[in-house]
């Protein structure tokens, strides 16, 4: 790595305690296995790595997004176990657990500190797989989210002085809360690329939401017919993401990256494999060192296949970030599969890719009206490119 500054990645055993209990697609035992590989794999012990935990959030802190009355309903819930529906506590997506508002809180801390971290250049690029919990509202939990660490590390930057951020987000559920709280903001920019909300959860991210009065064109969204595989999927990223994310000039890229989309997850209907994954990864790393001269966030999210596809997307992913990118032909080390045995009574996938070459054909190809995917695209260039000075047809 050729920067002084090193890479940030948050990570403590503390960071485990957000877990919505057995049974829950939300297990952190995503986490511990893809922290524990990416150890393995020896992308975490250089000395250009900077690895940290997190404290606890304040409340005033997270009251900068949050509303009161819900933080307050989140201690409350977190103490007593009391479900509080009104809040979206304690319904089958958020379950109240043990300390939810601790270890939410050191959630969104993590995503805070590693923000501020590379705006203000103590850290070229931070990785926070524990955070984007992208559906938490400003006043409800929703999707496995209680508090909205990526909207409130956006606003941290904001207030510290960043005049544009960039917000993407491939995860294949809408990344609806960090749209909403961002909504009439100008100075944020929320892209989301994700399967079509008639088909799954939340239900919105269609390319008619541009953004509120005096910030049109500040909110992109691309949604993606069901069974969409990596040609499709990347061909929309492609066809999209640079160009508004060019336009816009952001002072720092914040992405997302649940690993959702593959086609081993249980929760959704896209057919991306981890080598179009990764592709994505590149393409948002080489971007944030285009726009905005390598001061980038990225952050987990959703991904419920927990053995065979979250911990290889996120260690690739932590490859990336901090310039050790993972070969795709890399072997699983034995050790971690081993571990996968102990704990499932099975082995793990054996070597670091799918086998895909994740090729697609770039929009400057052609479009064509009999695809579903080219469709899609093409109603999100007309809702949103003119609103950012770009040519729906051409750029």
């Amino acid at each position: 790595m050729t920067s002084q500054a090193p890479v940030r990645v948050v990570w403590s055993r503390e960071m485990l305690a957000y877990d919505f209990g057995h049974g829950h697609p939300m297990t952190s035992e995503r986490l511990d296995l893809t922290i524990r590989l990416a150890e393995a794999l020896g992308l975490l012990a250089g000395d250009d790595v900077e690895l940290v935990g997190a404290q606890m959030a304040s409340d005033e802190l997270l009251q900068t997004v949050h509303d009161p009355a819900y933080v307050a309903a989140v201690h409350a819930a977190s103490t007593d176990g009391t479900p509080d529906p009104a809040h979206g506590l304690g319904t089958s997506d958020d379950p109240v657990f043990p300390d939810m508002h601790e270890a939410s809180a050191r959630v969104v801390q993590g995503s805070v500190d590693s923000a501020l971290a590379v705006w203000e250049g103590r850290a070229q690029h931070a990785v926070n797989v524990t955070g984007g919990l992208h559906h938490a509202m400003p006043g409800a939990a929703s999707g496995f989210c209680v508090y909205n660490d990526a909207a409130v590390a956006i606003r941290a930057l904001l207030d510290a002085g960043a005049q544009r951020v960039a917000y993407v987000d491939v995860d294949a559920h809408h990344g609806d809360g960090v749209q909403a709280v961002f909504w009439d903001d100008p100075r944020v920019l929320t892209v989301s690329v994700h399967e079509t909300g008639h088909a799954l959860f939340p239900g919105t991210g269609h390319p008619r939401e541009t953004g509120g009065p005096g910030a049109e064109g500040t909110a992109v969204n691309v949604a993606l017919p069901s069974g969409t595989g990596d040609a499709g999927w990347l061909r929309a990223l492609d066809a999209v993401v640079p160009a508004v994310v060019r336009a816009f000039d952001p002072d720092v890229l914040v992405t997302q990256h649940g690993c959702d989309t593959h086609l081993l997850d249980p929760l959704t209907h896209l057919r991306v494999s981890i080598d179009g994954q990764v592709r994505a990864a590149q393409l948002l790393h080489d971007l944030a060192h285009e726009v905005a001269d390598g001061r980038w966030l990225a952050l987990g999210g959703g991904g419920y296949a927990v053995v065979d596809v979250v911990p290889r997307a996120w260690t690739h992913l932590l490859g990336i970030a901090t310039h050790h990118p993972v070969d795709p032909g890399t072997p699983v080390p034995d050790a971690w599969r081993s571990l996968v045995r102990e704990r499932y009574g099975r082995l793990g996938p054996d070597v670091m890719t799918d086998g895909r070459d994740a090729r697609f054909s770039p929009w400057s190809a052609g479009y064509d009206p009999g695809d579903d995917v080219d469709r899609s695209i093409r109603a999100t260039r007309a809702a949103v490119f003119p609103a950012l000075g770009l040519d729906a047809d051409h750029d």
